[in-house]
C-alpha cells in the first residue's frame, strides 16, 4: 500500500502534472462566473513560471543535498563491498529495442563499473527491482546485468537484487542477501542528491556504509547568471520537492532516524 501512495504522491507533486492542471483550471474558469478566480489563478501560475525559468530555485533545492556528502574520486582499501541503487535504467526501452537504455542518474552504473575493477576483491551488489504499480515483471536488475557485461564486467560477480520497489526496500533485501559483518566497509553509490535519505534508510536496516556520491546537478559554487530555462527548472525543482518531502516522510515513517542524514551518523 505505501508503494503505490508513494508513487500517487511522486506524481502529484511533479510540476509538470500540477502546473498544466491549474493551467486548464484557470482557463475554464475564465468562461464562468468566477473569471476574476480564473484570471488571478493565470497571473499567478505565469509569474511562478518565471520566476522558475529565471531563478534557480531547483539548484537552490539540489545543492545542501548534494553536498552533504563529499564528493569521493578514490577509496582506500580495505573495499570489502560496493552497494548500487537502480533507477538509472528504462526496462521497457531496453526490451523492446535490446539494448540496455540508461536514464538520468547512469553515473551510478558507470562509476559502479570503474569501483569494479579498482576493487577486485570488493563484494558487488546492484539492487532494483521494479518501481511500475502495473509491470513488476520488468526487472532493473536484468538491463544493469545486461549493461555490465557489455561494459566488460563479469555479472558473476555481482549479486543481483531483483525485488526493491524503493529506497527503503533497496537497503533491507540487500542486507538480507550480503550478510554484511560489522567491521566490513561498504560504499554505497548513487545519485548525491538522493544520498542523504538513501544513507538514512541503510543505516536504519544496520549498515554503516561510506557514501559515494555520484551523478551531480549542481556545482560547488553556483554563480548565476540570467537567462532562461523553464524545463531545466520544472525538473530540477521537481526532483528537490521529491528529495526534501522524502527525507521528512522517511524520519516520520520511522524509516530513516535523521532527519538529514550526513557523513557522520547522529540518531535522534
Amino acid at each position: 500500500m505505501m508503494f503505490v501512495l508513494s508513487k500517487i504522491f511522486l506524481f502529484l507533486i511533479n510540476p509538470g502534472v500540477w502546473v498544466p492542471g491549474l493551467f486548464l483550471l484557470g482557463t475554464t474558469l475564465l468562461w464562468t462566473r468566477w473569471s476574476r478566480a480564473g484570471r488571478r489563478l493565470l497571473t499567478g501560475l505565469t509569474a511562478f513560471l518565471l520566476l522558475v525559468g529565471v531563478l534557480p530555485l531547483g539548484q537552490i533545492m539540489i545543492a545542501p543535498l548534494e553536498n552533504r556528502f563529499p564528493t569521493l574520486t578514490t577509496v582506500e582499501n580495505p573495499v570489502d563491498g560496493i552497494i548500487v541503487l537502480g533507477g538509472t535504467v528504462v526496462q521497457s526501452l531496453t526490451v523492446d529495442r535490446g539494448q540496455p537504455a540508461l536514464s538520468d542518474g547512469a553515473e551510478r552504473l558507470t562509476e559502479f563499473v570503474k569501483l569494479a575493477r579498482a576493487y577486485p576483491r570488493a563484494r558487488l551488489i546492484f539492487t532494483g527491482g521494479s518501481g511500475s504499480i502495473l509491470r513488476q515483471d520488468l526487472k532493473e536488475a536484468d538491463t544493469a546485468r545486461q549493461f555490465l557485461q557489455e561494459m566488460g564486467l563479469d555479472p558473476n560477480r555481482v549479486t543481483f537484487e531483483a525485488d526493491a520497489r524503493n529506497t527503503m526496500e533497496n537497503a533491507v533485501f540487500s542486507h538480507r542477501l550480503m550478510q554484511p559483518a560489522t567491521n566490513e566497509r561498504w560504499l554505497l553509490v548513487t545519485s548525491a542528491a538522493h544520498m542523504p535519505r538513501a544513507m538514512g534508510v541503510f543505516r536504519k536496516a544496520g549498515w554503516q556504509p561510506t557514501g559515494y556520491p555520484v551523478d551531480y546537478k549542481t556545482f560547488r559554487h553556483y554563480e548565476w547568471t540570467p537567462g532562461f530555462n523553464l524545463t531545466g527548472g520544472l525538473g530540477t525543482l521537481s526532483d528537490g520537492l521529491y528529495e526534501w518531502l522524502g527525507l521528512a516522510i522517511y524520519r516520520l515513517l520511522g524509516r530513516s532516524d535523521d532527519l538529514f542524514p550526513g557523513p557522520i551518523h547522529k540518531a535522534s
